[in-house]
């Protein structure tokens, strides 16, 4: 009935009466509309359609009304951040009591250009089940919780049944089990993360928080204990094997999860066998067991400063299922015959066991790739590298021509000591080994889901989809205020268009930012069943196969090859239970993602930020990398962000341009805009805000010019 319902309300304009959708249906008993009535009240539950005053109901999406997240600010105003829409701003007075994180119905209110006003309609979902905070005794005597995260405005008291014996200054996860009067709620500690001046509970905080555990349950240990550390020969059999192959590993120095190794071979047309062989973890990993349901919950591995919180078990990411050299080990392989002109004419996918002769490292291969010597161990190896660097050069040229956009966005990366404590902030190395490895992983996942796409079987497809006219558009108006012409004609978004737009500002000093603020334009990355393409790579079908360990798409993707490829299940209820299966599994899995990278981001923002603590009255140079309405954001080259808020622009009263996105200064006309170079002096630094201030150093202030 469900279906019917919901394609009888797209058929109609005007919202529908309960008595309305019972005659189109042609319903007749009352125990049909019984029925209708708990089919409705679903459908309104799941955010599908919308009951309005007079208990009519239409489409949801055709509604006045939007469904968003509420991000509160603990002045008691906030927004609803609505996917793919613009955020809508609610006063105190409208919040319907919403909290932090909450689930919303918004309606709009009103609307200036593109400022949006509403209140918050209804509280959709509410999870107040994994809170991180500091326990303390309140001054009635009472267990307390002070949450990290201050948007949400609560109080919680627990009992000290309640408490699992926490003492003052424990960081703890608490969840929420029952209001009490107003923001009032009891609370029961369900964890206890160590406390406060332990060292690394900080990072755990911010871990938990973002429902990231470091441990595993015992049920998943003991499952883990049985499987075993080494291949049998039993396990071989039937797979091809390729221990006589030249394979190896290229990874970080400090890389202990290898889930990729590679081979080349040349024929004798000129073209290059390119082989990717990735660690066969669905074959340890096994479905619906409980090592595979953590893996699922987990999503992916996550890399925080100091430490990864791993989706799989060490005995598994770091052993069996890792490709460790010199030791026998399972794998999916991808072979690939690659032409001159960087075109897969061939391939084929299949089961192996492979034994890694040797595990590189970027350092030492970037040696070799860039003729400057060849480290010790490596010399029977450097013409193979060299014959690597041709097919990834055939490769990247194929990208390229196709429109391939490199953003060329730098990364910091954290230098941390054992305990715990960042002592430089640097950027990360993307040389030619890294790039190396980028494009035989690209060229495996294009192979891979071209082959099942045109299976048309149930797939997990990495897609991003094309960026809006609006905010293309957005960001050329941006540039040209700054002062920069583009001549390409951007009316048609493509992804050749658009790398011809970076190709443009490629020169200009601030490129970074630009390319960074041209990112943020684009759509964001996501799993999902349908396949629309990857815009950022040019890529008309693309998956995630390379990296197994660290993500379950990946895991879930070799699960597949080996039902539709190698047991030849294509019959229709496998067929029927992947379809359904994999609509929420992506879902999860793009949502997982996002809660890593936002959790990472706010480690590196917290280390940054207490990094910077003991160096309050230290001066750098910088570059202007955002104008905003209170102040100056200036970046430092190694990408540390600080603050020089308007109030501490001592010399003239400021005001921000909207028309050129720049600080004005009322008598002098001084004008600071993206790019111009500052030197600065760090005035403060908060690690428990995240935050960074610099104050300008006016006796050597340049790139400033007075309007004429």
């Amino acid at each position: 009935m469900e279906n019917e319902i919901l394609e009888l309300l797209k058929l109609n304009d005007k919202a529908l009466s309960v008595y309305d959708i019972y005659d189109a249906l042609n319903l007749k008993t009352t125990e049909d509309l019984k029925n209708l009535m708990k089919e409705l009240n679903k459908l309104e539950d799941n955010l599908q359609i919308y009951r309005t005053k007079k208990d009519n109901y239409l489409l949801f999406q055709n509604c006045h009304l939007k469904v968003g997240t509420f991000i509160g600010n603990k002045k008691g105003f906030g927004f609803v951040d609505i996917d793919g829409d613009d955020d809508v701003h609610i006063a105190q007075a409208n919040t319907n009591n919403a909290v932090h994180g909450d689930r919303v119905i918004v309606e709009i209110t009103s609307q200036k250009g593109k400022d949006l006003d509403g209140r918050i309609v209804r509280i959709v979902d509410r999870k107040l089940d994994n809170m991180v905070g500091e326990y303390y005794v309140d001054k009635n005597g009472f267990g307390a919780i002070k949450l990290d995260n201050d948007k949400i405005n609560i109080q919680i008291t627990v009992p000290r049944e309640l408490s699992l014996s926490a003492v003052p200054g424990h960081k703890v996860l608490v969840k929420v089990t029952n209001k009490l009067k107003g923001n009032n709620y009891n609370g029961q500690i369900i964890k206890i993360l160590g406390h406060k001046t332990d060292p690394g509970v900080d990072i755990l905080s911010v871990a938990a928080k973002y429902n990231i555990n470091d441990e595993f349950s015992k049920e998943v240990m003991e499952e883990v204990e049985k499987i075993p550390d080494s291949v049998s020969l039993e396990e071989m059999k039937g797979r091809k094997d390729l221990r006589d192959e030249i394979i190896f590993t290229i990874d970080g120095d400090d890389t202990k999860d290898i889930d990729d190794a590679i081979s080349v071979k040349k024929l004798e047309n000129g073209n290059y066998i390119l082989g990717v062989h990735i660690a066969d973890v669905s074959y340890y990993v096994r479905e619906n067991t409980k090592l595979d349901e953590e893996a699922y919950e987990r999503g992916t591995s996550v890399y925080l400063a100091d430490r990864v919180i791993p989706m799989l078990p060490r005995k598994l990411s770091n052993g069996i299922c890792s490709l460790n050299p010199n030791v026998a080990r399972l794998a999916m392989s991808c072979t690939m015959e690659i032409d001159e002109s960087g075109n897969v004419v061939d391939y084929d996918i299949f089961e192996s066991v492979i034994q890694s002769r040797i595990q590189m490292t970027y350092k030492k291969v970037n040696k070799i790739l860039n003729n400057e010597g060849v480290p010790e161990g490596y010399e029977e190896y450097k013409d193979i590298l060299l014959d690597m660097k041709e097919v990834a050069n055939r490769l990247r040229k194929n990208k390229i021509a196709r429109g391939y956009i490199d953003f060329e966005i730098d990364e910091a990366k954290l230098i941390v000591d054992d305990k715990g404590q960042v002592t430089d902030v640097v950027l990360r190395d993307r040389g030619a080994g890294e790039k190396l490895i980028e494009d035989f992983m690209i060229a495996a996942n294009e192979t891979v889901a071209t082959h099942i796409y045109f299976m048309e079987l149930p797939f997990v497809y990495r897609i991003h989809g094309v960026p809006s006219e609006e905010k293309i558009a957005n960001f050329i108006k941006f540039i040209g205020v700054l002062g920069y012409k583009v001549t390409g004609k951007y009316k048609e978004i493509t992804p050749k268009a658009m790398q011809n737009l970076l190709e443009e500002l490629k020169e200009k000093k601030e490129f970074h930012i630009l390319s960074t603020l041209m990112l943020r334009s684009m759509q964001k990355a996501v799993y999902d069943k349908s396949n629309i393409g990857h815009f950022g790579l040019a890529s008309k079908c693309y998956t995630h196969f390379t990296s197994p360990i660290r993500r379950y798409p990946d895991t879930t993707v070799h699960r597949l090859l080996r039902t539709y490829l190698f047991k030849k299940q294509i019959d229709k209820d496998t067929i029927e239970y992947w379809d359904n299966k994999l609509v929420y599994l992506t879902e999860h899995c793009s949502e997982r993602e996002r809660a890593a990278q936002d959790c990472e981001r706010e480690v590196d923002d917290m280390k940054i930020a207490e990094y910077m603590e003991k160096h309050i009255g230290e001066e750098y140079d910088g570059i202007v990398s955002s104008v905003v309405s209170f102040g100056l954001f200036v970046e430092l080259p190694n990408l540390i962000e600080g603050l020089i808020k308007m109030d501490d622009l001592k010399d003239d009263r400021y005001i921000f341009d909207e028309t050129t996105f720049s600080l004005v200064g009322q008598n002098t006309k001084k004008r600071y805009r993206l790019g111009d170079k500052l030197h600065v002096k760090v005035k403060a630094a908060s690690k428990e805000a995240r935050t960074v201030d610099f104050e300008l150093c006016e006796s050597k202030d340049v790139n400033n010019e007075e309007e004429n």
